[in-house]
């Protein structure tokens, strides 16, 4: 059996991959894109891949491939129905960095509202330390308690959120972008509503047709001028441009950013002008990597592997 895993940095040096060798003979290559990836996967039986783009230039010349595993929930970069005709099957990961996500929502969500960035260099630059008070505030910052948190996509992620959202004293609402949410523990309110209420909104949907720039222009005119936006989902979710009005406009007040809409961000992507910490911080889609979620992630590929193997479909997306 030969393997292949075509991003092996992409779950972190730090983590070991060894596991995979118990089932063949294994190729690493630290990451793999477009261009060299039908070269790469031409003998293999088994995939290993994140972003690399799986489908029929790719795997045209892979008469063996049996299975496709992903280092990921997601599969955009898979053709599930090319996949499907040639019975290689496809499995992916679910869950296994809902903590860590939850966990940055808010570090970015308190990070924002409590004004810590400025605080802390305040410090740092000595101005503090120059001054004859014991206290300085002069940016002013609220409590999350008694606020309104709104969430779009209440799955794990959401739901997650909810719990530790409502446990700092927030009222939770949610909007359901699918319209099939059976969620009940929470308030579901229309998009609009969703909007006009929250004090802080935060994005846990997956792309698709109905989420794609669903926070634009016309969004934010609806937002509270003292909202705070955050995004752990996918970055086409969000409107750049109007983001960028948005917060520049003082149409909302801060924004709190793990994805984009081209990762890694472009050079002439408007954010890169904000310079203000207070009103924007982004992280480089890095909210699903605790070393606990990464390490997670790299044993599920493992199960999913022995589970074909022994002829089970364990997280099987195209069966």
């Amino acid at each position: 059996m030969k393997l292949v895993v075509l991003e092996r940095n992409s779950v972190g040096t730090d983590v070991d991959v060894s596991c995979y060798e118990k089932f063949g003979e294994v190729t690493y290559y630290p990451n793999t894109v477009a261009e060299n990836t039908a070269e790469r996967v031409r003998d293999a039986d088994i995939i290993i891949a994140n972003k690399a783009p799986m489908n029929e230039d790719t795997l045209k010349d892979a008469p063996n491939v049996k299975l496709i595993c992903l280092f990921a929930t997601g599969f955009d970069n898979v053709d599930l129905a090319y996949c499907k005709s040639r019975g290689i099957k496809v499995a992916n990961v679910v869950n296994y960095s809902t903590a860590a996500v939850v966990q940055h929502t808010f570090l970015l969500a308190l990070a924002l509202e409590e004004k810590l960035v400025h605080y802390d260099n305040y410090v740092k630059s000595g101005e503090y330390g120059a001054q004859d008070r014991f206290s300085n505030f002069d940016r002013p910052f609220s409590e999350l308690e008694g606020k309104t948190w709104g969430i779009v996509g209440m799955g794990n992620i959401g739901r997650g959120v909810a719990k530790v959202a409502r446990a700092f004293g927030c009222k939770v609402i949610f909007y359901s972008a699918s319209g099939k949410s059976t969620c009940t523990e929470y308030e579901r309110v229309e998009f609009d509503a969703l909007l006009s209420q929250s004090d802080i909104l935060s994005l846990h949907c997956p792309l698709s047709d109905r989420t794609r720039g669903l926070i634009n222009k016309e969004a934010f005119s609806k937002m509270k001028k003292s909202a705070v936006l955050v995004n752990v989902a996918r970055g086409p979710v969000v409107d750049t441009q109007a983001l960028y009005d948005a917060l520049t406009e003082g149409q909302i007040a801060a924004a709190g950013l793990d994805v984009l809409e081209k990762e890694p961000i472009s050079r002439d992507n408007p954010l890169n002008e904000i310079k203000d910490s207070t009103k924007l911080i982004i992280t480089p889609h890095l909210a699903w990597a605790s070393t606990e979620a990464r390490e997670r992630l790299v044993d599920e590929v493992a199960k999913n592997i022995q589970a074909f193997l022994e002829g089970e479909e364990r997280n099987i997306v195209n069966k």
